[in-house]
């Protein structure tokens, strides 16, 4: 009967304190500063150098089905491709012009028809990025796998500047696999995600600290398989 009670309590206190994470999740109070950590130094960054040689990098972050059925770019995806856009149109204008190149890198990790690569080219072209300036990387699946086949493309092609473009939150991590491979890249921030406090639960708090704890964990098992040689 002891054993019973001390059950039930244990399970209601277990109860309890899932219950209060959670909020303390959806209401913003633990996801903000989440979010804030995994963003710091990553919100505002200083403006790229462009040099008469430029490689701009694309981080795929994902597609998604719109009410069609079409697959699109997710909305982290389209700010990367717009900021990916306005870089490249600013190396275009460099006088003399400068010799700018995008590589958009994403597989297809969700198993959807498409890869990220092969369904962002589209927005690009779009956008006013030339085929012939656009190389797509379509079988990465990590950002891992990101940096290793972009370091492959670079092998044998001369650049000046290399730039990253990629959301505030993915920052971090990514400069740490892009430094793996002995590259060093000039990030550019696409978006930032942001979670707000109040007292009722909000969806979009718990997807941001969804991705912020992603990150984090990300960034833990980059020095973990690092010290196993892993990576």
């Amino acid at each position: 009967m002891a054993v019973f009670l001390l059950w039930r309590r244990a399970r209601l206190a277990v109860g309890l304190s899932a219950a209060l994470l959670l909020w303390s999740l959806a209401a913003g109070w633990l996801a903000a500063p989440l979010v804030d950590w995994v963003q710091r130094g990553a919100r505002t960054t200083s403006p790229v150098r462009i040099a008469p040689r430029t490689v701009i990098v694309v981080l795929g972050s994902g597609t998604e089905y719109r009410a069609n059925g079409g697959l699109v770019p997710k909305k982290d995806g389209l700010a990367r491709i717009v900021k990916a856009a306005s870089i490249y149109a600013a190396c275009r204008r460099q006088q003399p012009p400068a010799e700018c190149t995008v590589i958009v890198s994403g597989g297809n990790p969700q198993r959807h028809p498409a890869s990220e690569a092969d369904t962002y080219a589209p927005y690009l072209l779009r956008l006013d990025v030339p085929s012939r300036d656009l190389i797509l990387e379509n079988t990465s699946r990590t950002t891992y796998e990101n940096a290793k086949h972009v370091a492959r493309i670079l092998r044998d092609r001369h650049y000046d500047s290399l730039i990253v473009v990629t959301s505030a939150y993915h920052v971090p991590r990514s400069l740490l696999d892009f430094n793996r491979f002995g590259l060093s890249p000039q990030s550019a921030v696409a978006n930032t995600r942001e979670a707000a406090r109040g007292l009722l639960p909000n969806w979009s708090n718990l997807v941001a600290a969804n991705i912020a704890l992603h990150e984090l964990i990300g960034i833990a098992q980059f020095h973990v398989y690092r010290a196993l040689g892993w990576f």
